[in-house]
């Protein structure tokens, strides 16, 4: 099924890319079809997607329709939280489309649909509250990690894993809401008290054990050293690395949830198109760290850590039965992306093409507008 899945990704990706590389889409096929080990394969196929999504938003266009869609398309990258957010609500209703599809309990799309809503208003609540209210950034970090740490202790078991907790009867996974924020706050401010924050948070994952999120950290503080090396980074990357290895050494016998676990297969058993929409929203989840990336070089290190984390915890669905984010049931990890996305730059220096082709580059105006109260390593 791996196959049938990188194959699917690899077309889609040929499907992208501008009219004048559609070479390299036979390129890709033709590579894929020589690569025998199937987890291979399937990291092959993302690689050429997120090489085709960077391509396509790199192309120039020279029409006067290309340059009113790039102007349009400038505008929303000038917005990145805004632009996660619309990812975030065309991945999650993709993801109800799938689950109408394929029968799901009502009750499942209903939880979906509510955390879209609560996250919303929680993320817009928040940058509020973030901006009547300045708390240390250090300080938030490792509060947030002890959340993490006192559910590895004390919250909700099953299969010998201990990473949820009860709220109204519906079970929560706090890591994945709070690691992101902590890695994207270690991210902006590489301090001891937010280093403190990141070895909390690795060393609860290891207990968990929670090996998907465990992964996700150590992706984040990966991509984070490739952009901005430096001792206290290599440290974290240490850590979580450490406690990685530690729920790799331990066994994880994680049951299959139906809707929860192994989506990105069992999406195409209900519809193909069904299984192309659950692609579609994973996709759409790494948009902003894609065209972050490459329209802001001044916070590079903060999307490549926010696009980081979120593909392996995309990686660590498709390969092993843990929660597929936004596109399957999972009300947790809707609110870890809506919350997530404020840790990106309220406005960022934009890279934008002109009508004559040549780049232009505007500065940000707000970077004092960031909510302090909420991400850790704001400054």
């Amino acid at each position: 099924m791996r196959r049938v899945l990188a194959t699917a990704i690899v077309r889609l990706a040929a499907i992208i890319l501008p009219a004048s590389l559609r070479g390299w889409g036979r390129a890709m096929a033709a590579e894929l079809a020589v690569i025998e080990r199937p987890g291979a394969a399937l990291a092959f196929a993302f690689g050429c997607l997120a090489a085709a999504l960077r391509q396509t938003m790199a192309f120039p266009r020279h029409s006067n329709r290309g340059t009113s869609v790039m102007h349009q398309g400038n505008n929303v990258l000038r917005h990145p939280r805004r632009l996660a957010a619309l990812c975030a609500i065309g991945a999650t209703g993709l993801g109800l489309a799938y689950m109408w599809a394929a029968r799901a309990p009502s009750s499942y799309l209903a939880v979906n649909a509510a955390a879209l809503a609560i996250g919303l208003l929680a993320a817009g609540v928040l940058t509020e509250a973030g901006r009547l209210w300045r708390a240390a950034p250090g300080a938030v970090g490792v509060a947030l990690a002890g959340l993490i740490l006192l559910t590895s202790l004390f919250g909700v078991s099953a299969d010998g894993a201990t990473r949820w907790i009860s709220a109204g009867g519906i079970l929560l996974q706090p890591a994945l809401f709070v690691i992101p924020i902590v890695a994207l706050g270690f991210a902006r401010l590489r301090d001891a008290i937010s280093l403190f924050a990141i070895l909390i948070a690795a060393l609860a994952l290891a207990l968990q054990p929670d090996r998907a999120m465990a992964g996700a950290l150590a992706a984040g503080m990966a991509a984070l050293a490739l952009v901005r090396r430096d001792r206290v980074v290599l440290v974290a990357l240490g850590g979580a690395l450490a406690a990685f290895t530690a729920t790799l050494a331990r066994a994880d016998a994680s049951s299959v949830v139906p809707f929860v676990d192994q989506v990105f297969y069992s999406s195409f058993d209900a519809h193909p198109l069904a299984g192309f929409a659950v692609l579609a929203g994973a996709i759409l989840m790494l948009v902003p760290a894609v065209a972050g990336y490459i329209y802001d070089s001044s916070h590079r290190a903060i999307y490549a850590v926010f696009g980081a984390v979120w593909l392996a915890v995309i990686l660590a669905a498709a390969l092993g039965n843990y929660p597929t984010p936004l596109v399957g049931y999972s009300g947790s990890a809707i609110l870890g992306y809506l919350i997530s996305l404020m840790g990106l730059p309220p406005r960022p220096a934009t890279r934008s093409i002109g009508q004559d082709g040549a780049t232009v580059r505007s500065e940000s105006k707000d970077h004092q507008s960031f909510p302090r109260a909420v991400l850790p390593g704001v400054g």
